[in-house]
Order: structure tokens, then C-alpha cells, then sequence
């Protein structure tokens, strides 16, 4: 991947811990039904192992990355 894709994709792995985090913490979504919010957290945590597993990162800190994926993980929406 090219430096401006590098720069797009850890961008999009950020709004993705956002969308995981803010799911757990009941900022976001909380309208809707349970089995809605377990599919976004799912499809947000799957996204962020492909990318975490890409292995042209620099010196990218994935810390934050990491921790929505272990919550995403343990996540059970009710």
C-alpha cells in the first residue's frame, strides 16, 4: 500500500475502535435492536483483525486497535 493508503486505512481502523467503543458504552445505537448493535460490533471487530494482520505497517500504534478488538470480542449485546 502506498503512504496515503497506509494514512486511509489506519484512519478507517480508528472510526472503527469509535463505532466499537461508543456501541459497549451505550453512546451509540442504543435505539436499536440488540441483534443490530451485536452485527456492527462484529463487523467493525472483523475489520479491525484483517487490517491489524496487514504486515506494511510502520510505526502505526495499534494499542487502541487491539483493545476494541478484545472488547468487541467480549461484547454480548442484550
Amino acid at each position: 500500500r502506498t503512504e496515503e493508503q497506509l494514512a486511509q486505512d489506519y484512519s478507517a481502523m480508528g472510526d472503527s475502535v469509535a463505532v466499537i467503543t461508543d456501541i459497549i458504552a451505550g453512546d451509540s445505537m442504543a435505539e436499536d435492536d440488540a441483534a443490530d448493535r451485536q452485527d456492527c460490533v462484529d463487523r467493525n471487530v472483523q475489520h479491525l483483525e484483517l487490517m491489524v494482520a496487514k504486515d506494511d505497517w510502520g510505526d502505526e500504534d495499534m494499542t487502541a486497535c487491539d483493545a476494541a478488538i478484545v472488547a468487541g470480542n467480549g461484547y454480548t449485546a442484550s
